[in-house]
């Protein structure tokens, strides 16, 4: 049995992330218990300065893109990144496989400089993609639960059989199914994607409302919006939601679905700003990620100081900075199974300098790569 004791710490404890001050027992990789007493066993981390925050959970994020850093700035979005025939596709296509497992491992060590224990990476290039994602993670401590597509959705001529074959045959090597979006596929499509997840027990998850256009032609050539589209369809992880139409926020509030917010790449790719007050109002579940390495770092502390503030700006008034750092940690659990700091979860953790005495100011603030003393993952300290 392997102990690590993290003693005096000021935890931020379960789904709110509260405050405590405790001591925190790991046993083989799992928080086994969170108490106020002495602990005499085990290895010991001294927490007393610092706070002990569940490590950073990167919710939507392409790191197969890292192969094209700051390529395509100022074009239309959608001739950079639809498939397949936007820029970043025929990027992708080119780069050999060395390449691009050099520059994935790459960015996933990025991540863990900046206090990234977890990541769900959509992933281009059907079986082939995601196993070069899984080599480039080989021997990193980091988690990275990889959502794979094919081709093969985008075929219009391709058969509902043909289509679910596919599927199956990326969801054997994948943890889920992600296509670009619904303006790429047929609702058809969409629906044998979610069946074949849910009878897998996997993430199925899509692009939807990024851009205004793509909403503006999905009414005109099917009356229904990306949103609708997606929810008729039984997506239960939709990312971006940048420009919802009347209703469709409704829609998701019925429906159970998460949102992952990407508002630096939105911003960087001039598509507006997601009402995240608005979402975060009616109760539905917000995550947050980097998206696009062509045009953004895959650094979790930079978007989340984005977000709180351009959320405060664009709306006039507070937001809560809790919320933000739930969006980047406990928010994600059920779709990760980390980012809650309790008895019987994975000892993923940040172990950061206390820099004022708001725990999740200060982290959002005021946290840089040097100021994260501890990462730690599965209950291990992880080299930085």
């Amino acid at each position: 049995m392997n102990m690590l004791v993290v003693e005096n710490g000021t935890i931020l404890r379960g789904p709110e992330l509260a405050p405590q001050r405790m001591n925190l027992v790991i046993e083989d990789g799992i928080i086994k218990e969170i108490t106020d007493e002495t602990v005499t066993s085990g290895d010991r981390i001294d927490a007393s300065d610092l706070i002990v925050c569940p490590a950073l959970v990167n919710s939507h994020v392409h790191i197969g893109d890292s192969v094209a850093l700051d390529v395509g700035d100022g074009m239309p979005l959608e001739d950079i990144v639809r498939p397949p025939h936007g820029l970043k596709h025929r990027i992708l296509e080119s780069s050999s496989p060395g390449v691009l497992v050099e520059s994935m491992r790459r960015t996933a060590r990025d991540m863990i400089t900046h206090g990234t224990g977890s990541f769900i990476d959509y992933r281009e290039g059907g079986t082939g993609g995601v196993e070069l994602l899984r080599e480039a993670l080989a021997d990193l401590p980091i988690s990275g639960i990889v959502l794979g597509r094919d081709p093969v959705v985008f075929d219009e001529g391709a058969s509902p059989a043909e289509i679910r074959r596919q599927v199956r045959r990326v969801l054997r090597v994948s943890d889920g199914f992600a296509p670009s979006g619904m303006g790429e596929i047929t609702d058809e499509a969409a629906s044998i994607i979610v069946e074949e997840c849910e009878r897998a027990g996997k993430i199925a998850s899509i692009h939807v409302a990024e851009h205004i256009e793509s909403q503006r032609r999905s009414i005109e050539d099917t009356g229904m919006s990306e949103v609708e589209r997606a929810i008729n369809a039984g997506f239960k992880l939709l990312v971006h939601l940048t420009n919802p139409v009347r209703g469709d926020l409704e829609l998701v509030k019925e429906s159970g679905a998460s949102v992952v917010l990407c508002p630096r790449s939105n911003g960087a790719l001039s598509s507006g700003i997601p009402p995240i007050r608005r979402l975060h109002e009616m109760g539905i579940n917000l995550l947050l990620g980097t998206d696009n390495l062509m045009f953004n770092s895959p650094d979790m502390l930079r978007e989340m100081e984005y977000t709180l503030k351009v959320t405060r700006g664009c709306t006039r008034s507070y937001f809560p900075p809790r919320e933000v750092l739930r969006m980047a940690t406990s928010n994600t659990s059920d779709f990760t199974g980390t980012g809650v700091i309790e008895e019987g979860f994975p000892a993923d953790l940040i172990l950061v300098e206390k820099m004022s005495e708001d725990p999740c100011l200060s982290i959002i603030n005021r946290t840089e790569s040097k100021n994260i003393i501890y990462l730690i993952i599965k209950g291990k300290p992880v080299k930085r």
